[in-house]
């Protein structure tokens, strides 16, 4: 009977223990502080993000222009053949091998294209890299004159207050860090074989 009551004394003590202690535990953990930064506004209003833009910008229209130099020629080629099969002048092998030619020529073209395109968007993701590596620390310092425990994206919130946000304190200390990067991202290396 002894045990039986020593049983269930120690088992309302550990049931109730945890709601004893639960208070203490609370007081010892300080309320988070959070900052917000908007990631989006530091690439493209930050000093080295307006730099790049326009870098950038100038290989989007070089880009549009060749698109535009190989359209007209391959126009000019298709118009070419079609006359030739009008007037009969453009027959057999010959039609075949100049439509072979031309098949060579768009998919060639086709395949400039989309190479220029991603070497504009591997371009954008290495400004993009470089702008929040820089700012990286940046948030770091600030959060640490903030006592700051925790920094998010602007993009993960659903409401916050405007003092929250640092994102101004970044972009101009970034401009003073990092004032400009690089839109040409460096070569990727193949891995070495096995």
């Amino acid at each position: 009977m002894t045990k039986m009551l020593l049983r269930a004394t120690a088992a309302l003590f550990l049931a109730s223990a945890p709601a004893a202690f639960a208070p203490a535990m609370a007081q010892q953990l300080s309320p988070a502080v959070i900052v917000i930064v908007d990631m989006d506004r530091v690439v493209n209003e930050s000093a080295a993000g307006k730099q790049a833009s326009t870098e950038i910008q100038g290989k989007i229209t070089g880009l549009q222009t060749r698109a535009s130099t190989l359209q007209t020629q391959l126009k000019t080629d298709a118009d070419s053949i079609q006359a030739g099969q009008a007037n009969k002048s453009l027959a057999g092998p010959a039609l075949e091998q100049r439509a072979r030619a031309f098949q060579q020529k768009q998919q060639d073209a086709q395949n400039e294209l989309q190479r220029a395109e991603q070497d504009i968007q591997r371009s954008r993701n290495y400004v993009i890299q470089q702008i929040t590596q820089g700012a990286n620390p940046i948030i770091t310092t600030i959060m640490r004159e903030r006592n700051a425990s925790i920094a998010l994206q602007k993009d993960a919130t659903l409401q916050h207050s405007a003092s929250l946000d640092v994102t101004n304190d970044v972009v101009a200390r970034l401009n003073t860090a990092l004032p400009r990067v690089s839109t040409t991202p460096p070569v990727a290396t193949a891995p070495a074989p096995r």
